[in-house]
């Protein structure tokens, strides 16, 4: 017979979504067999691996504390249970978490479990939590929510103190152009290598000789930074500010020394 642990009852609590007595229960009776344990609740009414079902949907909740800024996703099955309270609670709880343990995975929390297992119980959907994110320093988060929930969001670090129309400015920018990188020398290598050679290979389509479709592959590279890099792009509101990131910065006399933008479904 296996060892009833902590870690066995919280894999059956995740998959089934139900109580943590209800499952030592169950594992005890089924000698620690977790496809046991879930075939005998199914027997007994409890539908099948909720954790089998796809959680595509979510939420993201943001959190700054002191110099600390905390991103947690949370993901489901529907966009229903990504508004409901339950979901906003294990966000917020994981938040907290982060907040006050940066180093440690919000993941190890018990807490944290028991929350999400409950939010599972109650919705009879596969609540899990997805990533997160912490930076420290002069920091502060946006948010970007439609439709009842955060979609969207955004740690931003600086070299300075910056105020809250400046964070909010910034990560409004960010949720809405995607910027790949924050600076040209942060584009992975392959990727600009890749962009050029398709520009050289577009112009020299074109009859251009070797070293012409080189200096005009160069402008397209410009063009590739300006819509793909943050500090080259041009701000997104212009009524706020018109020129590039960079001189929005600088017009506030601070850098932007790292950002994490946090979107539900996307990687």
């Amino acid at each position: 017979m296996a060892a009833i642990t902590a870690s066995l009852v919280n894999e059956l609590r995740n998959k089934t979504g139900l109580g943590m007595m209800e499952c030592k229960k169950m594992l005890t009776e089924t000698g620690g067999d977790i496809q046991k344990a879930i075939d005998e609740f199914r027997k007994k009414g409890v539908k099948a691996s909720i954790t089998e079902r796809a959680a595509t949907e979510g939420r993201v909740e943001v959190l700054t504390r002191g110099n600390t800024a905390v991103a947690v996703e949370v993901v489901c099955n529907t966009d229903f249970t990504a508004k409901s309270d339950e979901v906003l609670k294990v966000a917020q709880r994981a938040a907290e978490f982060l907040a006050l343990n940066a180093s440690a995975s919000a993941n190890d929390d018990p807490g944290i479990q028991e929350a999400l297992a409950n939010a599972s119980k109650v919705t009879g959907e596969n609540v899990q939590l997805g990533r997160t994110a912490v930076l420290n320093g002069n920091v502060g988060s946006y948010l970007y929510s439609t439709a009842g929930k955060g979609k969207i969001g955004v740690l931003l670090q600086f070299s300075a103190s910056a105020n809250e129309e400046l964070i909010k400015a910034l990560g409004m920018h960010i949720a809405a152009a995607r910027p790949l990188a924050l600076s040209r020398d942060q584009v992975p290598a392959d990727l600009v290598a890749k962009e050029r050679e398709i520009a050289i290979e577009q112009a020299k389509a074109t009859g251009k000789p070797q070293n012409i479709a080189e200096k005009i592959a160069e402008g397209k590279m410009a063009s590739f930074y300006s819509e793909r890099v943050l500090l080259d792009q041009e701000f997104v509101n212009a009524d706020f500010f018109k020129g590039k990131v960079s001189d929005l910065l600088k017009s506030k006399g601070v850098e932007l020394v790292k950002y994490v933008r946090l979107e539900v479904g996307q990687a």
